[in-house]
Parts: C-alpha cells; sequence; structure tokens
C-alpha cells in the first residue's frame, strides 16, 4: 500500500462531502480568529478588577514584624552585566514594602524566579501571601504581572453546528485575569487626615 493510498480522503457521499467541507471551512475561519488575536491585541484588554483578599487596619500594617525577603536559592549567570542599565538596576533593586497575594489558591505562598537584567543571577523568592513584606522592586513589579487572557466566544453571532461541535459566534478576548498580585504598602498618613484618621 503507498503512502497516498494510506493518507488519502475516505470516499464518502456528495452530502456528507459537502457536511464535511463546510466544517472544514468553519475550522479554518476558526483557526484565522485565534491567529489574529496578536500580543499587542491581548496587552490592550483591562485588567479584571478584583477584591484584595487581605484587608489590614492602617495600625495592623504598623505593628506588623518587618519581614525581609531574601532569595531562596540563587544561580550565577555567565552573561556580562551591561553597565548602561546601572541605573535601572539601582532602582529595580531598592525594597519596597508590599502584600502579595495568590489569586488562584488563596493563602499558599508564591514560590517563583526572578532574573530582571541579563548579568543577574537567577533567583528563587518564597513569599508569603496575605501580610506585609519587603522585597526588591523587580521582585513586586514580576508578581503584579502574573496573569492570563480569558477568551470567550462572542454571543452576538449566529450558532453553527458541524461535525466538529457547535460553534457559536467569533472569538474574543474577554479580560485578563490576575494569577498573583502585589499591593504597595504605606505607612504613611495621608496630608488630608487629622489625627482621627480623616
Amino acid at each position: 500500500m503507498s503512502d497516498e493510498e494510506k493518507f488519502s480522503k475516505p470516499k464518502v457521499s456528495s452530502g456528507a462531502q459537502k457536511q464535511l467541507d463546510k466544517a472544514e471551512a468553519e475550522f479554518k475561519e476558526f483557526d484565522s480568529q485565534i491567529k489574529e488575536i496578536t500580543r499587542d491585541r491581548m496587552s490592550a484588554v483591562p485588567v479584571q478588577d478584583s477584591e484584595p483578599q487581605t484587608n489590614l487596619s492602617q495600625n495592623e500594617i504598623r505593628n506588623s514584624k518587618d519581614i525581609y525577603l531574601k532569595p531562596h536559592k540563587t544561580i550565577s549567570s555567565r552573561e556580562k552585566f551591561n553597565e548602561r542599565f546601572r541605573d535601572d538596576y539601582n532602582f529595580a533593586k531598592e525594597y519596597v514594602q508590599f502584600i502579595a497575594e495568590h489569586k488562584e489558591i488563596q493563602g499558599e505562598d508564591l514560590d517563583l524566579w526572578t532574573k530582571p537584567f541579563p548579568g543577574m543571577p537567577a533567583e528563587e523568592w518564597i513569599v508569603p501571601v496575605n501580610k506585609p513584606v519587603w522585597g526588591p522592586r523587580y521582585l513586586a513589579e514580576q508578581i503584579q504581572r502574573k496573569s492570563y487572557n480569558r477568551l470567550k466566544m462572542n454571543e452576538n453571532v449566529q450558532t453553527s453546528a458541524s461535525a466538529y461541535g457547535v460553534m457559536t459566534g467569533q472569538l474574543a478576548v474577554d479580560t485578563k485575569v490576575n494569577r498573583l498580585d502585589a499591593y504597595p504598602v504605606s505607612n504613611r498618613r495621608s496630608v488630608f487626615m487629622n489625627d482621627k484618621g480623616f
């Protein structure tokens, strides 16, 4: 048996062939819609609003124990650091206070790796959640960037059935959802507040 005979299309009735052709056209349209979703289009989607898991008062934050994070593991780099980025590096490595949250598995500590600049070592961080911690700015920013795009079918367009199932409308990028999040913590009181907090 030759390769052409193995992979040739099966012979079906004309009605079934029309349905197969229609399904193939729908699949190609769906595939082209997926390919049209570019990184720019996905990054322009707004982040879905969510309530913070941690609701600490200013007194609780002020009285909390200061936790300073250090890398759990470090892997050195053979790359040479580009000195043109020294100012950016000095800004990114400043310690800032933030509260990290795990939106997918609430209460579980974050375990992630960072390497903000070439020439820096890769660092593994274990970040406790739902409490104020001190860590480098690049760590907090990386936690904030952990999100995914939620895709959905637009319900306003016609529904069509095919051999591959039921397809409804067009594919659209609905929202961006944060998996992890980090909120800045401030112990400073506002200029507009009096001694009673208002």
